[in-house]
């Protein structure tokens, strides 16, 4: 059953109010909270066998613009969640373009190291979603034209990162993360890395 333009635009605004509900009451018994927008760079390995005639590409190059949130509370111990896009579309081997999303939502650990230095630990859960586009549109009479199909996977996630105050209650954070990508047989496979840098901000006392 399809739903009109009105109908996604209420459960939306209904999921972002809850969320920013959410958010708040995290806020007043966090000790900070902290966002953090980077780029960084998708690493995959390649496919090293003959045995099959198709062979599924690596999930790697580009760029990707990432936006991150969290807060974390006395004992140092938060809730944090990021995501990050490819910014220009792929050509999926050599004749369709995409491009992934990844989003993860995680529990965190950031032991300060001195005034300017804190890192990150985390592990969490989220999702990968790749967008396949056909620029000439498909067309279905219950749902109208559309211009992409998208592929969505579970995915389990760590990573880490150093963050460095260079000024104030701003920082820039080298980091790392790994994505263990359930059923992603569009690519070669599952294990994806992905390196990159953040500059953010500080809310609150660090």
């Amino acid at each position: 059953m399809s739903m009109t333009k009105g109908a996604v635009l209420r459960r939306f605004a209904l999921i972002i109010s809850a969320c920013t509900v959410l958010l708040f009451d995290c806020f007043a018994h966090a000790q900070q909270m902290d966002i953090a927008v980077g780029d960084s760079a998708v690493l995959s390995s390649n496919y090293n066998s003959s045995s099959q005639a198709y062979l599924p590409p690596a999930e790697k190059g580009g760029a990707y613009p990432s936006l991150s949130a969290d807060v974390i509370f006395k004992n140092r111990i938060g809730f944090s969640g990021e995501v990050a896009v490819r910014a220009k579309q792929g050509v999926y081997n050599n004749y369709q373009p995409f491009r992934p999303i990844l989003y993860d939502f995680n529990l965190m650990f950031a032991p300060r190291f001195g005034e300017k230095i804190t890192a990150e630990f985390m592990a969490g859960v989220g999702g990968e979603s790749i967008r396949f586009y056909n620029p000439n549109g498909i067309c279905y009479y219950s749902t109208g034209c559309v211009t992409h199909v998208s592929s969505n996977h579970f995915l389990g996630h760590v990573g880490g990162g150093v963050r460095y105050y260079f000024w104030r209650s701003f920082f820039v954070r080298p980091e790392a993360h790994l994505y263990l990508i359930h059923n992603n047989t569009q690519f070669n496979s599952g294990y994806i890395g992905r390196l990159g840098a953040s500059i953010g901000y500080t809310f609150g006392p660090r």
